[in-house]
């Protein structure tokens, strides 16, 4: 009987990204003016829809002021990608804060 081992690789398949401070600090920047053009609209529809939909997600397109509603944050994601391909979109949990969890 022949006994074969197979050797796995281990650690990440993917080098790891290196940043300057200058590439993290435009990219929080950018990821914070998205964030501020999504806010509105969340905050505008928030309080209708935590009275029917508490603790779901909403997916919203800031560019077309779209969003997508559902109990699962995937499904929302999914329904919003389906409707704007291409088009980046932010997430956020229907209750007081917008925010999944709490430290």
């Amino acid at each position: 009987m022949i006994k074969t081992t197979v050797t796995r690789r281990r650690g990440r398949i993917f080098p790891e990204i290196q940043w300057t401070t200058e590439q993290k600090a435009e990219r929080e920047a950018e990821s914070e003016a998205f964030y501020q053009r999504c806010f509105p609209i969340f905050d505008r529809v928030k309080s209708e829809l935590i009275a029917t939909h508490y603790n779901w997600f909403i997916a919203i397109e800031p560019g077309s002021q779209e969003y997508f509603i559902a109990r699962d944050l995937e499904v929302a994601s999914l329904q919003c990608r389906e409707k704007h391909p291409g088009k980046l979109h932010y997430t956020f949990r229907i209750n007081e804060s917008g925010a999944c969890g709490s430290i």
